[in-house]
């Protein structure tokens, strides 16, 4: 039995010290420090009122057993709460009661005296009720029936579980459930901010949003539905072959839930298997890779910091799991330029989105040297694949001898063509779409929309370029609105008639 404690925010929070004074393990008093309570008002003007409602509980057990609680009333002005529990114990000899793993290590280090728990685990996470095989995704909110997303990536419908609208207190538990889990060692806070936090647990990964940055309080929990190999992808030869031996700049591009992380993930597993060194940069960190790969957290280190240990250690590749900001774009380029392999997932609705990201952050020359072979997942399958290299010719479009210039190609990796170039002409760089072989029946539509618009514009001034079920009519900007006015309606009923798209657009 402990005579004089001195509890954390964390062992009244998970009503660790309250259960000790119940079980009568505490025999005098216990002394909270200033800073512990202050935190603990916070939090609940935050609306976390769960460790105002645990100290309450605390008094009450206290009062029944006759264990007198008492506050510090002296606290140094901004003292961190940690800190102010282990000054106390020194200057006081008294016992810390904690549900923190890294403040009971500091404490018995310095040779104080420790009752560390967490009895209020047990069993599963309490989140995983709302979950069965085939949930990717639940979403809980204050007020709100909880929702989730069933089925697989590009292919999920939201529907409605449970009965009733979640109330705060039972979304507070399962919030305070979640930390204390990350605490015991079932997985880790990524993101603590004022308005949110971010977390791992076992396989999930937890986002917490607290009034006023959410308008009520909110949780989402992603889960993996499946871990995929790269076979499971049935990709041609050819690529699996560029895998092994050309491509060193990867950026995996697709549409937020169609698939990324997952083939990120098993493209990792198939470089491990070909004996390469493997190390990620996450944030979260949401891959789940053997321990052979090392995964860094981009959270809890800076820019600098990523870009020294792994410009030093040389991995084969480097996975850098969703790409955001210019910082990470850099990071991304100059590893790629140092030589190390490195592989990119990036948000973007096509795939040469995610290249013109590049533009403006790169110089336009270096691009193929930093990107070759761009991957666009869609619903979860490979819809295309681009690879880049650098040419000097005349841009598409122009014809003038003394306007060629280095030009990168855009090229369909599995058939050759060239679907994009990139330029810079004057202070401007153009992102121009190739003309692609003609569609069955195209020819036949051409000389029909030449005939509609030879009546108000020369048609030496058009160009029109057919493709997979669209025809684009490209014609000089400061016309653009004039024909637009008078073909309209007749382009109109040839789209109807023929089931052809009629894209008018300006040349630049």
């Amino acid at each position: 039995m402990s005579d004089e404690v001195i509890p954390d925010v964390s062992s009244i929070s998970s009503g660790f010290i309250a259960d000790l004074v119940s079980a009568g393990k505490i025999g005098k008093g216990i002394t909270i420090p200033g800073a512990v309570l202050n935190a603990i008002r916070k939090s609940s003007e935050k609306g976390d009122l769960i460790p105002l409602e645990e100290l309450e509980k605390l008094k009450n057990c206290a009062d029944g057993v006759g264990v007198k609680v008492q506050v510090e009333k002296w606290e140094r002005l901004g003292e961190d709460p940690d800190e102010s529990v282990l000054r106390l114990a020194m200057e006081k000899g008294y016992t810390i009661v904690t549900s923190n793993e890294n403040l009971a290590k500091t404490a018995e280090s310095a040779g104080l005296s420790v009752i560390k728990g967490r009895t209020r685990i047990t069993g599963e996470p309490l989140f995983l009720k709302f979950f069965d095989k085939d949930t990717m995704s639940v979403h809980l909110k204050e007020g709100i029936q909880p929702r989730a997303k069933v089925g697989k990536p590009g292919s999920w419908k939201l529907v409605d579980i449970g009965k009733a609208p979640m109330s705060k207190t039972e979304l507070e538990k399962i919030i305070q459930d979640i930390h204390e889990r990350a605490e015991a060692g079932e997985g880790f806070l990524e993101v603590k901010r004022e308005g949110s936090h971010i977390l791992m647990v076992k396989d999930s990964r937890v986002i917490v949003t607290f009034p006023p940055f959410s308008d009520r309080l909110e949780v989402t929990i992603t889960k993996k539905v499946a871990e995929l190999e790269i076979e499971d992808y049935d990709l041609p030869e050819k690529l699996l072959n560029r895998f092994k031996e050309r491509a060193e700049g990867i950026l995996i591009s697709g549409a937020p839930g169609m698939g990324k992380t997952t083939f990120a993930q098993a493209l990792a597993k198939f470089y491990l298997r070909e004996n390469k060194i493997i190390k990620t940069i996450e944030s979260p960190r949401d891959l789940s890779l053997p321990k052979l790969a090392t995964e860094y957290s981009k959270t809890h280190s800076s820019s600098e910091e990523l870009h020294d240990v792994l410009l030093l250690s040389r991995p084969d590749y480097t996975f850098f799991d969703e790409m955001r900001d210019t910082e990470d774009f850099k990071i991304f380029t100059d590893l790629r330029l140092a030589g190390v392999g490195m592989v990119g997932v990036i948000h973007a609705t096509s795939p040469i989105d995610s290249i013109q990201r590049f533009i403006g952050r790169v110089e336009l020359g270096v691009i193929p040297s930093v990107i070759d072979t761009v991957i666009f997942i869609n619903n979860g399958n490979v819809e295309k694949v681009y690879d880049l290299e650098t040419s000097v010719k005349i841009p598409h479009g122009l014809t003038e001898s003394d306007l060629t210039r280095p030009v990168v190609l855009v090229r369909n990796f599995l058939d050759g063509e060239v679907e994009y170039e990139l330029y810079v002409f004057g202070e401007r760089t153009f992102v121009v779409p190739v003309k692609r072989r003609e569609a069955r029946g195209a020819q036949s539509i051409k000389p029909i929309i030449s005939r509609i618009l030879g009546k108000y514009i020369d048609m030496e001034e058009v160009e029109i370029e057919t493709g997979e079920g669209e025809v684009r009519v490209i014609v000089p900007p400061e016309r653009i609105s004039m024909v637009a006015r008078r073909t309209r309606k007749k382009l109109q009923k040839i789209e109807e008639k023929l089931g052809t798209k009629i894209v008018l657009k300006p040349r630049y």
